[in-house]
């Protein structure tokens, strides 16, 4: 398992030949066997741990910290154990990656978007292709749930994932990479060959403290391409770069030669693919992407203009990295209808529009609803939150923000976690109220997420259209430490039911605010 791992690393102890039954980051799930990874996290320290590990049957130990005491197995002492757990994941699950294709997809918006555009690309392409998202990973026929909260799987999951798909025959996954993920070595030693960015923009500053850094960790995935193993099948080591973004100039110059420019701004003449003659409808939007080479039209299901960016990233990557012909490319962006809580539609029978998005940084909140303003002319009613333990700057963004492009704003829950969900929502009211709002006039502070949807849903008039923010896909809201059961879609669907007196779903439950 050691001897493909590039990191430094110190034995305390002696080798014992003990066979490694699998890998552990929890104490409490080690099996016989296993080898256990001593993580130093943001809420607990798993050297602290060590001792309930061994007793649970490990055969090895991996940590940062010297030992307190001495110990029956080995102790391997890394700079970083996380990053151990990478190369040690790969090694373990047998390099899966080095025999596929593999396209990391990065950003602040529109990541899994996008991912999903190459996803079915690929597969209209006739290529044998899988995926791994926030929201799932899909292997042939196969879908798994990837987790509660949206983050890039652990490691030894990635692997595992990417060796099952290697296994059943796959040659191509698209993996969407977080900036925790990247900088949490989750999908180093994942041996990229296509890199894409879609956006970076304000997001996850608590965790990365500074643009720069947060901006650095997602540079990460194209410094990576350049030590992606060679591979039988070929290494594009492409990188995918958005000409619009603040971005640009930083990815473009820790990139490698092969690089590749896509850009929505008739100001950017440069960039390799351009879209022009954009044109919004009801339901999608119809443009043509422009090269040197062709001019190929695409229809997309999905509306927003931030979508076109999102095609043409994605067009990007498969035409100039993939080497699919333009024409089964655009066939496979107009085959992909809706991604699961992007500007999701929910219709019970009402007579205005119902969205649910996952929207739940200051960009995407703002691109959700210039896209909401432009599918209706009644008024844009916007439910939404901001989540407790994060970036406390994102809730003055968000409050003004909405304050601006909504008619009527609803401040709510979304994950409050361990603050006090009271203070969450003052600060955001005051920032909306700052920016010229009236509470109860054109924003409200409902703190249970229940009855804000359902006051969206009951001030809602024919024509008007109702969005609920932040939460998306998602399958559970934190409150303290404990995650309870909740969908927004349900929530939506329930009630619209209730307003219109028609059978639906039942209400999710929450915990009192």
């Amino acid at each position: 398992l050691l001897s493909d791992v590039p990191c430094r690393y110190r034995l305390v102890g002696e080798w014992n030949n003990a066979r490694i039954t699998g890998l552990s980051m929890d104490s409490r799930s080690v099996q016989p066997g296993n080898l256990f990874f001593a993580i130093s996290g943001e809420n607990a320290d798993g050297h602290r741990y060590i001792r309930q590990a061994l007793e649970n049957g490990a055969s090895g130990v991996i940590g940062e910290k010297p030992l307190e005491e001495n110990i029956a197995v080995p102790y391997i002492q890394a700079g970083n154990s996380r990053e151990m757990l990478a190369y040690i994941a790969a090694a373990f699950y047998g390099h899966p990656a080095r025999n596929l294709t593999v396209i990391g997809v990065t950003g602040t918006d529109g990541k899994t978007t996008t991912s999903n555009f190459i996803f079915q690309i690929m597969l209209r392409a006739g290529l044998h292709a899988g995926i791994i998202s926030t929201v799932n990973a899909v292997i042939g026929d196969e879908v798994l749930d990837t987790g509660l909260h949206v983050t890039t799987p652990e490691a030894p999951d990635i692997q595992r994932y990417l060796s099952r798909m290697d296994s059943a025959g796959l040659t191509h996954v698209v993996l969407e990479s977080t900036s925790h993920g990247l900088a949490q070595h989750r999908v180093t030693a994942c041996e990229f060959d296509i890199a894409v960015v879609t956006n970076i923009t304000h997001e996850h500053l608590d965790f990365h403290g500074s643009y720069e850094a947060y901006r650095h960790a997602k540079g990460l995935l194209f410094r990576m391409l350049e030590d992606t193993t060679v591979k039988q099948h070929g290494n594009p080591r492409l990188a995918v770069l958005n000409m619009d973004d603040v971005s640009y100039d930083y990815l473009h110059g820790i990139s490698g030669r092969n690089q590749r420019s896509y850009s929505l701004n008739k100001v950017n003449t440069s960039a390799d693919y351009r879209a022009e003659d954009i044109r919004y409808t009801p339901n999608g939007l119809n443009f043509v992407i422009v090269s040197e080479q062709t001019r190929q039209p695409v229809t997309c299901n999905l509306v927003g203009t931030y979508n076109v960016s999102n095609c043409l990233a994605a067009y990007t990557a498969c035409v100039d990295g993939l080497k699919i012909p333009p024409e089964i490319v655009a066939e496979g962006i107009a085959s992909l209808k809706t991604v699961p809580g992007r500007m999701e539609r929910i219709n019970m029978g009402q007579d205005f529009t119902a969205i649910v998005d996952f929207a739940h940084t200051p960009n995407a909140l703002l691109r959700a609803l210039e896209t909401a303003r432009q599918m209706t002319n009644g008024r844009v009613i916007a439910v939404f939150g901001s989540a407790g333990l994060r970036d406390r700057d994102k809730r003055r963004l968000m409050a003004e923000i909405s304050q601006e492009y909504a008619d009527v704003s609803i401040i709510t829950a979304e994950d409050p976690r361990t603050e006090s969900l009271t203070d969450i929502l003052a600060e955001m009211a005051r920032a909306a109220a700052a920016k010229g709002g009236t509470e109860g006039q054109s924003f409200y502070r409902i703190p249970d997420r229940r009855e804000a949807i359902r006051k969206a849903v009951g001030m809602a008039q024919p024509g008007d259209l109702v969005i609920s923010c932040g939460k998306g896909h998602e399958q559970s809201m934190c409150f303290g430490t404990v995650e309870y059961p909740w969908d927004d879609r349900t929530a939506l669907r329930a009630a619209l039911a209730e307003k219109l007196g028609i059978e639906g779903p039942s209400m999710p439950t929450l915990p009192s605010a």
